[in-house]
């Protein structure tokens, strides 16, 4: 049962991050919308007549988050399931997978994670040795960055036509259409009741921490029109954050306006990622004699992006590669010239990952209004001089990747997001990420970041209303228990922070690499609560 919205709630004694007022203590909401926001000794007034009065005994109140790039199934999964994230190596995960396998019920068991490129040992695990942990269960475990899998011998055996398809390799792990193969056999195998329970366990966890909407980024190749749907009605019920859905099928218009999406793109993918060296490159890489996998022709770009122009739908592609890159934006300006720039330009059109732009790149960015839906943990992760970044790259192209401050120059707009669960959801975390990249040049101020994962996540949907603190806009926002609030800036000339309150800028929590993350006591959607600590 969730709370009706017709309340009127006044929060007071705290600080309000808003741009209407960079002095606001307190808010008023009235139902789903902001009412008020301004000083203690105003909210007086309204304290007598509100249904509920917040005192927030210092906390921070901000504008939800909003995560422009979920796979909330999988992400639930690997809430519930075997995760492998960080494990330290070859032997342990093994170990894990034998531990998992031994525990868990009938049927095909699921997992996410595993990562090689920082094991002692160098290589994923042998389908013998997989098979030696899993028994006799059907095993499927995708690789962190989700472009390649472990498949068990019992996992292969129900997936038909296995060896015949692109990506398969009879002992080692699966990409392309073979991963696409396997990871549909294994999914096909959950009950309504498991999709549920891990889609309710990834809203719930966004809603822990002050996520108030998600962009689900599904297709045929990597959910399915049933998991969108039921994802899709479950928030319709109200009690988590929103969820906006992306079907990415090339040429998947009416299945995308069946379905409710408010895009065809998404996960509509042009290349793979780095990691499982299915990128696409110009170049090879530096660790594999190949440039990677193109999934798309220019042409195919073009002839989507000209039909949901002309649909009136948001179209969106998975870019990570310059040569990807290039495909993409190839087919958005042939696209331009047959149905007109400015229509193209007016949806919005998305690329997901965006990670291996030059000036050149960014600049078609900005010229044909494409929005970079990134995430900056993706550096966090695999960037700096170590990283598996360099491995596959090499240090000069490496250095390369993820340029947030030369798109916010150019004027590309950013929409932040997880890929959970390729990252964890965690959106302060990503903030951070962003705030003090590995490459110092392309670090952006806390300010900025922060923006791109609340608002920029709104504007990538065409809502440039949302995502703000100010009298009309929506009551989607989180509380936090914080410390002190500063003014953070990238650049190394000015000063790193500063609480002075003679600048006007509202300040936010101290994100550097170190301090504590921000505590999430509350978070509330469209004036629902969907999460009190």
């Amino acid at each position: 049962m969730t709370e009706r919205t017709n309340r009127t709630v006044l929060l007071r004694g705290g600080a309000v991050y808003s741009p209407a007022d960079p002095f606001a203590t307190a808010m008023l909401v009235e139902g789903e919308y902001v009412a008020w926001v301004g000083s203690d000794g105003a909210a007086q007034a309204y304290a007598e007549t509100a249904d509920e009065v917040v005192e927030l005994a210092g906390a921070l109140v901000t504008p939800a988050f909003v995560d422009a790039h979920v796979h909330a199934t999988s992400a639930g999964l690997a809430l519930t399931g075997l995760d492998l994230t960080g494990c330290p190596s070859l032997a342990e995960a093994l170990e894990r997978i034998s531990a998992f396998a031994r525990s868990a019920d009938d049927g095909v068991l699921l997992g996410h994670g595993w990562d090689e490129s920082g094991w002692p040992e160098g290589r994923p695990p042998t389908l013998a040795e997989l098979d030696a942990a899993a028994g006799t269960a059907a095993v499927y475990l995708s690789r962190t960055d989700v472009h390649s899998a472990l498949a068990s011998t019992a996992l292969r055996e129900l997936t038909e036509g296995l060896a015949e398809l692109p990506g398969h390799h009879p002992t080692a792990p699966l990409t392309r259409d073979a991963h696409h193969a396997v990871r549909q056999a294994a999914l096909a195998h959950l009950t309504p009741e498991q999709r549920r329970a891990a889609q309710r366990a990834a809203l719930r966890r966004a809603a822990e921490l002050g996520i108030g909407a998600v962009h689900e980024c599904a297709g045929p190749e990597i959910s399915s029109a049933e998991d969108l749907a039921a994802l899709l009605a479950l928030a319709a019920e109200g009690e988590g954050p929103e969820v906006f859905g992306y079907w990415g099928e090339l040429g998947g218009i009416e299945t995308a306006r069946r379905l409710g999406a408010v895009g065809a793109g998404g996960d509509l993918f042009v290349d793979g990622a780095l990691g499982s060296h299915t990128a696409c490159l110009h170049t090879p890489y530096a660790d594999a004699e190949h440039t990677g996998t193109a999934y798309l022709t220019a042409e195919q770009v073009a002839d989507h992006v000209a039909a949901c122009t002309e649909a009136g739908l948001q179209a969106g592609f998975h870019a990570i590669g310059d040569a990807a890159l290039t495909t993409v934006l190839e087919g958005v300006r042939a696209a331009a010239d047959r149905v007109g720039l400015a229509r193209v330009r007016s949806l919005r059109h998305r690329v997901e990952h965006a990670e291996a732009l030059d000036d050149k790149t960014i600049a078609a960015f900005a010229e044909l209004g494409l929005t970079a839906s990134v995430q900056p943990a993706f550096d966090a992760c695999w960037g700096g001089p170590d990283g598996m970044y360099v491995q596959r790259l090499g240090a000069e192209r490496a250095a390369g990747l993820n340029p947030f401050a030369a798109m916010l120059r150019a004027g590309v707009p950013l929409a932040f997001g997880s890929d959970a669960p390729v990252t964890p959801l965690d959106p302060w975390g990503t903030v951070r990420a962003a705030a003090f990249h590995q490459t110092p040049e392309h670090r952006i101020s806390v300010r900025a970041a922060f923006t791109a994962h609340t608002r920029g996540g709104w504007r990538a949907l065409g809502r440039d209303q949302d995502g703000v603190l100010v009298p009309g806009a929506v009551a989607s926002y989180a509380i936090w228990e914080v410390t002190d609030l500063v003014v953070q800036a990238p650049d190394d000339r000015v000063a790193g922070w500063s609480t002075d309150p003679r600048s006007g800028t509202p300040g936010l929590p101290d994100l550097t690499p170190g301090v504590p993350l921000p505590t999430c006591l509350r978070t509330v959607v469209r004036g629902r609560t969907v999460h009190q600590r």
